[in-house]
């Protein structure tokens, strides 16, 4: 069965295997459409024999353009957009990969939530660049990692189900990354200094999001925990 392509309806069922029994084909029209996308893109890489780490590697190389190209003068911010959003669509097409040519694997899974963690770390510190307080920005990078790590360990105690899709999840960070840039960029057009003041802004959306999502999750991951005994 390995390598062997997946059309979309085996695809959602093992998608929704992989991620807590979550069935993309009950997802809201915009996730269930990113998805599909996502889907197709990763048929298309299959049939090309390119391997879901390959474009793991790439979706971090993105995110490491991210801090080096936000600190440009006038269109930096845009440009840190651009590779998160380019980054996020190689997140997604990787697992798409895996999964649609049967490649799933426990070490590849590992890998992606490695990259996804270093990545936020690169936006963060693009965050920090353009102006965000350090300590906003640790807390924002402390919360988010602390909502995955909690997951992490009440799957390894026996839970069986993601516990509850929170505010804090990745695609929030994902698009407070990207408006959050792009905003920087846009209010530094009027005046330089205002983008730093826009970044701050959004890394306090980062935190506050993350908290209440760590929030959320400590709350659902209790409940399950001792429901099953």
């Amino acid at each position: 069965m390995v390598g062997t392509q997946l059309n979309w309806d085996q695809y959602a069922t093992a998608w929704a295997r992989l991620h807590g029994g979550f069935d993309p084909r009950a997802a809201a029209p915009v996730v269930r459409a990113w998805l599909r996308v996502a889907y197709h893109v990763g048929f298309v890489l299959g049939r090309l024999r390119v391997t879901p780490t390959a474009v793991t590697v790439v979706g971090v190389l993105l995110c490491l353009c991210v801090p080096l190209f936000a600190v440009r003068p006038q269109d930096g911010p845009f440009l840190g957009a651009l590779f998160v959003l380019l980054a996020s669509v190689a997140d997604s097409v990787d697992g798409a990969v895996a999964v649609a040519t049967n490649r799933t694997t426990r070490l590849g899974y590992v890998y992606d939530s490695v990259a996804d963690r270093l990545g936020e770390a690169a936006w963060l510190v693009a965050f920090w660049l353009i102006g965000a307080p350090g300590a906003l920005v640790a807390a924002g990078g402390g919360l988010s990692w602390l909502h995955e790590y909690v997951r992490a360990r009440a799957v390894s105690a026996g839970m069986r189900e993601i516990g509850a899709v929170t505010v804090g999840e990745r695609p929030t960070r994902v698009s407070v990354a990207l408006a959050g840039l792009l905003l920087a960029g846009l209010t530094g057009l009027i005046d330089p200094d205002l983008a730093a003041g826009t970044i701050t802004m959004a890394t306090a959306v980062w935190v506050l999001l993350a908290g209440f999502g760590l929030g959320q999750l400590l709350a659902a991951v209790r409940r399950t925990l001792i429901d099953a005994g």
